[in-house]
């Protein structure tokens, strides 16, 4: 029997890269991988067949790289701090993308990435048909579900955040007896959830954050996700609850989440 090629890897920061290549490779294929320099964890090294670090913007670079392991399917695995996107140094296919640009949305600009790609020989496929495990399901992650009150700033959450993801615009809104404390932008999710932290002060419970994906989600890239690191920073803030949207947020390092939140004495649950 054949087997089957190599699938490719672009890999941006954070933990994801490192668990799908983990995923792929028990699923029995070979990962070539792409990381970008400043980004990716170079552990990511270890757990595939080939690495290529490139600069971010240098899309050519990556074409080449992927086919050269003999690569005609790739993922998109990881964010890239969307302010060092205004440090980009484009080559040539990258400069082709920006020509095409129409809007500066973050799913726009990957749409966009994944049709050059892919007019270059290397098609962009969701990873979720490798590691669907991480979903989040329905309920409690932890031992403490959400409270009547913070189960109504979550839902008035979830409405903005669907609201907002209809512009292109974020994922996650942070909210306090209804009232909306902050929204993602251009600084990511940890930074809003931060900003948020100093405008709830007062009695109730603390801020719920909520994490949902777009209602026109490409599932190929940029789906929401949360992990220990995400704990941590709404412990930082004095948040009280975690919501994420069931079946549609990526829930990495799961244990080791419930367990810093059962610590922390904070709700994390998919609704």
């Amino acid at each position: 029997m054949t087997a089957p090629a190599p699938i490719g890897l672009i890999a941006g920061s954070g933990r994801f890269p490192l668990l799908f290549a983990q995923s792929a490779a028990r699923a029995g294929r070979t990962v070539a991988a792409v990381a970008h320099e400043g980004e990716t964890d170079p552990a990511l090294s270890s757990l595939v067949g080939s690495l290529t670090w490139v600069k971010l913007g240098q899309l050519g670079h990556i074409v080449e790289a992927l086919r050269s392991s003999g690569c005609r399917e790739a993922v998109l695995c990881g964010g890239i701090r969307k302010p060092s996107l205004f440090d980009v140094r484009p080559d040539w296919l990258a400069l082709k993308v920006l020509a095409r640009l129409r809007s500066f949305g973050d799913d726009a600009g990957l749409r966009a990435v994944a049709a050059a790609l892919e007019e270059e020989g290397v098609r962009i496929i969701s990873p979720l048909p490798f590691i669907g495990e991480l979903l989040a399901p329905r309920g409690p992650l932890g031992r403490r579900g959400l409270s009547d009150a913070q189960r109504a700033d979550a839902l008035a959450g979830l409405a903005v955040a669907r609201a907002l993801g209809g512009a292109d615009v974020g994922q996650t809104v942070v909210v306090k007896r209804g009232v909306v404390l902050a929204v993602e932008a251009v600084e990511g999710t940890d930074a809003c959830v931060l900003r948020a932290g100093p405008l709830s002060r007062g009695g109730g419970h603390g801020p719920v954050v909520v994490k949902a994906a777009k209602p026109a989600q490409d599932e190929r890239f940029d789906l929401p996700a949360v992990g220990p690191r995400t704990l941590s920073v709404l412990v930082e803030a004095g948040c009280s609850a975690l919501a994420i949207e069931a079946g549609r947020t990526l829930v990495f390092d799961r244990a080791e989440l419930a367990a810093a939140a059962d610590r922390a004495g904070i709700a994390v649950e998919g609704i």
